[in-house]
């Protein structure tokens, strides 16, 4: 598959800054092409569609909220990094309260734009495609060929016999299993006293899995346990 190549728009009426940060995001692999004025820029976001722009906010005509307000007016999903002389704290919210992604102060090194930029490109990539074996449930996701966990999009590390329960009570969702049938299905014993095994096990998942959110294992008192989505 073709990798797209990242178009930004860069906007600042010192001609010297826009070639040398047009030539450094070039180097990165991507198209970059400049503006020198806030009508400028407008125009060439409405033309040229770029994905990102790196834009000032003291600009001769209009100023860089002004500059932003309009873009997006035509593309909200368009990154907006604004470049900034002003050190003053109202002045960097302002630029992120009226859409901004993020901002970097004057004078700043080229390799923290390009890493900026390239957080904010990453962000506005769309989400990956579900694998075909993967196991969801609320925000739970189970991935068996990968063996990989992740609840709320973070990552979750299981030992081989915790991904190996989680991945049955994934299979079974909503729906009451017993410590015996857990046994079986999990460690291969018939039930005769290690219930406690169970036990352990589903309490290293809690600690895991629910952790400091709204629970997704449950006790169902004598009957076993089940795992539904949060509430």
């Amino acid at each position: 598959m073709a990798v797209m190549t990242r178009r930004i728009l860069v906007v600042d009426d010192e001609p010297d800054l826009v070639e040398v940060l047009c030539g450094a995001l070039r180097y990165e692999g991507w198209q970059a092409v400049g503006a020198a004025t806030g009508a400028e820029a407008v125009s060439a976001a409405r033309s040229w569609a770029p994905d990102a722009v790196v834009l000032d906010m003291m600009l001769p005509d209009l100023d860089g909220l002004a500059v932003l307000e309009q873009i997006h007016a035509e593309r909200p999903e368009t990154r907006v990094l604004f470049l900034t002389a002003r050190d003053a704290v109202e002045d960097r919210i302002a630029g992120i309260a009226a859409g901004g992604d993020d901002y970097v102060t004057k004078p700043f090194s080229l390799a923290e734009v390009v890493v900026r930029l390239r957080s904010l490109l990453r962000r506005a990539e769309p989400a990956a495609a579900t694998p075909s074996d993967a196991l969801v449930l609320g925000d739970l996701v189970l991935v068996e060929s990968a063996r990989e966990v992740s609840r709320g999009g973070q990552p979750i590390d299981l030992s081989p016999t915790e991904f190996a329960l989680l991945a049955h009570l994934m299979r079974h969702p909503r729906q009451v299993l017993s410590k015996a049938q857990l046994l079986d299905a999990v460690w291969s014993y018939d039930f005769g006293g290690q219930a406690h095994v169970v036990e352990l096990y589903i309490s290293y998942l809690r600690k895991k899995i629910d952790a400091g959110r709204a629970p997704m294992i449950h006790t169902v008192r004598g009957a076993g346990y089940l795992l539904k989505a949060a509430a």
